[in-house]
């Protein structure tokens, strides 16, 4: 049996397209999940990569605390960097709402989480957690982007950390093939599909982006979240891109 592992791409609030996809593997991809060994992420891939291997009967909250979380961030002058909005805050909140009191001991192994250091700029992919809190602040490292998310990047084992999609936005597990999801189109496995300029891929941090003025709005609402129509159509969007995959590959039930 081949051995399978799914990665999720850093794209900050483009994580609704995340929860779409996962969506559809947990309700029609049986034949995949029956080989998933681990999950990977960076950022808010990291999250529903934590979701997925941690708490999978739980999605439907993980989607209405984004869209919550979307709209708390909507409602501030000027977004997240409003002074006096604590972003970290805020997304603990929702770790605390999902995750459940054994998370750590599920996650073990089985959850790969990039992060990067905050002085030496190196990647570090983190599979083991002592404890629920140890997993919650290596998610809150994984998604600290300086002065979007605060000023002091996250500490974990004594060093500090940030978003690991700035040294490694989609890991690669080696053992096993990995199947990639992105909300930019590219050469992902599960990603959107449209036209690009001149058909040119920028290589962003491990990650496959089409040059294209779409995949250029898709990155300013990694941070600045679209209103609630736009982030149910990328949700659909992830959910369909996702139930394409399992077709073209097999996976789907028949």
């Amino acid at each position: 049996m081949t051995i399978l592992n799914l990665s999720f791409a850093a794209c900050g609030f483009m994580g609704v397209y995340h929860l779409g996809a996962a969506g559809a593997l947990l309700q029609h991809g049986d034949r995949l999940l029956g080989s998933l060994r681990a999950c990977a992420g960076a950022s808010a891939g990291a999250l529903v990569a934590a979701a997925m291997v941690t708490a999978p009967d739980r999605l439907e909250l993980c989607r209405d605390f984004t869209f919550r979380f979307a709209e708390s961030v909507r409602q501030q002058r000027f977004g997240a960097v409003t002074p006096g909005y604590d972003f970290l805050l805020e997304l603990r909140e929702g770790l605390e709402e999902v995750l459940p009191a054994e998370a750590h001991r599920l996650a073990t192994d089985r959850l790969y989480v990039s992060i990067t250091h905050s002085q030496t700029g190196r990647n570090r992919t983190v599979s083991t957690f002592s404890s629920r809190e140890e997993l919650i602040k290596v998610l809150l490292a994984s998604s600290f982007v300086p002065l979007y998310a605060g000023l002091k990047p996250v500490e974990f084992r004594g060093q500090r950390w940030m978003d690991g999609g700035f040294t490694d936005s989609l890991p690669i597990l080696p053992v096993g093939r990995t199947i990639t999801v992105s909300p930019f189109a590219g050469l992902q496995d599960v990603c959107p599909v449209h036209g690009g300029l001149l058909d040119v891929q920028l290589r962003l941090a491990n990650m496959s982006i089409m040059l294209s003025l779409e995949n250029v709005r898709r990155l300013t609402r990694a941070l600045f979240p679209p209103p609630p129509s736009t982030m149910h159509f990328l949700w659909e969007e992830g959910f369909g891109d996702a139930v394409r995959f399992l077709q073209r590959e097999g996976f789907m039930e028949a």
